[in-house]
């Protein structure tokens, strides 16, 4: 055989196998993906499993699935600039061979990350010929806040010092007096109580006893400047607050304080319809059953770094409610005069309220005396 033959023989087979590649090269190929856990915490590794299997006789030479992912999953440099990224996998399949594959994954920042379509794309042995599709992979992974010590959330000190009458129980009841003691460092001067002060010449501060039946109510304002249009200025410290919020939350609840949460913040898709002019606020009503501190970590996961309404409008649902016997805590970037005098109307239904400002040049911390 001369090797002009030789040549057509294998330009033939060349051109007959990319056609045969191209015609069924992706017939009977499945694909399926997941995480071995459904929620992890920020920080955690997480391991997402590639299983995908060749149906058919004919081998595949390669195959090459690519999937948008989000950069805060794939690794410390990527995750820096945030967005998504290409994540690729390439296989190589015998004839009804299945392949299992683990990629380990950091969650490095809160959130909810779904994933869907999956591009596939094969061909033939030298590359004459290549096809493409789409797979439905349907999966999602929830990461929850980090968790931090609770001395390591800047609350008011005033709120955690004496011995608690009711153990379960962490912020003065204003409206409850359980008796007198002398005037410490920090202590708020209309608290002080000036009979007590003039029979034993000393400063003497009430004591208030503490709440045993109030709810708990954990909140988080997203608002960096007053208008809603612009954009928040530091997500980072609306990211410390809902850490924090997630912290104190999983304490208390675990103490057996109902403990609810709320923010002018609103949900990610599929869970909003960012579509909509106004959204509906995030509030969680306080529970202590076992369910509620995943609820609550379930429902920060999964929070758009963006806002509904203003937060002083958010306080004006819990006024026009006419809430009481709840006590608040809310880590907020700023105190604005509305927001005072929001916080006086919520005191004078009946409710206590703490506020804890989220900057990072404070260490601690200011609280809203009644």
């Amino acid at each position: 055989m001369n090797l002009a033959w030789l040549i057509v023989i294998l330009l033939l087979v060349i051109f007959g196998q990319g056609i045969m590649y191209s015609k069924w090269g992706l017939k009977g190929i499945s694909y399926t993906r997941d995480f071995t856990k459904k929620t992890v915490y920020e920080g955690d590794t997480i391991e997402m499993v590639d299983q995908i299997e060749n149906k058919k006789l004919l081998p595949i030479p390669w195959i090459r699935l690519e999937s948008k992912m989000s950069a805060h999953l794939l690794n410390e440099e990527a995750n820096e600039n945030g967005g998504e990224i290409f994540h690729r996998s390439l296989f190589s399949l015998l004839p009804y061979q299945k392949i299992t594959r683990t990629h380990q994954l950091l969650a490095a920042k809160r959130g909810y990350y779904p994933l869907e379509i999956v591009s596939v794309t094969t061909g033939d042995t030298v590359g004459f010929t290549e096809v493409f599709d789409s797979i439905q992979a349907s999966t999602a992974l929830t990461v929850y806040p980090k968790i931090i010590s609770l001395d390591d959330i800047p609350l008011p000190s005033h709120s955690w010092l004496g011995d608690l009458i009711v153990k379960r129980w962490i912020i003065e009841d204003p409206f409850i007096t359980a008796g007198v003691r002398e005037y410490q460092n920090g202590d708020p001067l209309n608290q002080i109580n000036w009979k007590a002060t003039a029979r034993s010449q000393t400063l003497q501060i009430n004591q208030k006893d503490y709440t045993a039946d109030h709810n708990l109510m954990i909140y988080v304002n997203f608002d960096t400047n007053e208008d809603i249009r612009l954009p928040i200025e530091d997500e980072s410290l609306i990211e410390k607050g809902l850490s924090y919020a997630a912290s104190l939350a999983a304490y208390t609840i675990k103490e057996g304080i109902p403990t609810g949460f709320g923010c002018n913040g609103y949900f990610v898709e599929p869970f909003t319809n960012v579509l909509e002019r106004i959204k509906s606020s995030v509030r969680v009503e306080p529970s202590s059953s076992t369910q509620q501190v995943d609820y609550i970590l379930d429902t920060i996961a999964k929070l758009k770094i963006d806002r509904s309404r203003n937060f002083r409008a958010f306080l004006d649902e819990d006024i026009q409610s006419e809430r009481t016997d709840t006590d608040y805590i809310i880590f907020t970037p700023k105190l604005t005069e509305t927001m005072q005098t929001k916080i006086a109307i919520l005191e004078q239904n009946g409710n206590a309220v703490e506020v804890v400002l989220l900057d990072a040049e404070r260490e601690e911390g200011v609280s809203h005396a009644s």
